[in-house]
């Protein structure tokens, strides 16, 4: 089954209401939020992150950027960067952009979720393909994606 196939099941199972958006291919936030109609702002923009030795899943609103003094305070840790496209491809099966904000069990990482999130009514987000979308409320999001909500972002 693909990521979006996943992801549709395990909202369904957990009976939860959401919208699919089918658009054009997208590659940056700004792109989805038009694409989706939605404010940058409700993007959930989900970033895979190599944290000393173990890739984790960042999950941040689109209009905001991630601090990264702030994950390696959380950490303790002095060294962390972005995932390569390669090491996205390999953890993932995933291009950038497609990553859904969704770790286990959709995808294999511990998951941490920016307060931003919580900030808003809904979160968007591109559902494992540059195509596919989905709009659902953040509450019913931050109960079924059981992440640990942090302050990561500027």
């Amino acid at each position: 089954m693909d990521h979006l196939g996943k992801i549709r099941q395990f909202l369904i199972s957990s009976g939860v209401e959401f919208k699919e958006i089918r658009h054009e291919p997208t590659y940056t936030s700004a792109d989805s939020a038009l694409a989706r109609g939605e404010e940058l702002k409700t993007g959930g923009k989900a970033i895979v992150m190599k944290v000393s030795d173990n890739f984790k899943l960042f999950v941040i609103t689109a209009d905001r950027k991630v601090d990264s003094n702030k994950i390696k305070r959380y950490f303790e840790v002095r060294k962390i960067r972005f995932a390569t496209p390669h090491e996205l491809m390999q953890t993932t099966g995933l291009v950038a952009g497609s990553v859904p904000p969704f770790g286990r069990p959709i995808l294999d990482f511990e998951l941490f979720i920016d307060r931003s999130i919580a900030e808003n009514e809904v979160i968007a987000f591109n559902a494992g393909s540059l195509t596919d979308s989905i709009v659902m409320r953040v509450a019913d999001y931050l109960k079924v994606a059981n992440g640990n909500l942090i302050d990561f972002s500027v």
